[in-house]
């Protein structure tokens, strides 16, 4: 995997933002129909294209280590 970013495709982005309508992380959000928010997406998608808005996609982010994490205390 290489570091540059790249343009993100209109599939990749309209992906992006109706996940996060419909997740809060990993966690489902109820109140977030799926189609309401694919259509909320696409209509954001749509604007940001006309308005000349160009994202970047980069790698996908590492899970974060645990590592340093302290021993459990009893």
């Amino acid at each position: 995997m290489s570091n540059t970013p790249r343009p993100a495709n209109r599939d990749e982005l309209l992906n992006a933002l109706a996940f996060a309508l419909r997740f809060d992380g990993r966690k489902r959000v109820r109140h977030a129909d799926e189609m309401m928010a694919r259509i909320t997406a696409e209509r954001l998608v749509a604007h940001l294209e006309s308005s000349g808005f160009l994202l970047m996609k980069g790698d996908p982010a590492r899970a974060p280590s645990v590592i340093s994490a302290p021993p459990n205390r009893r």
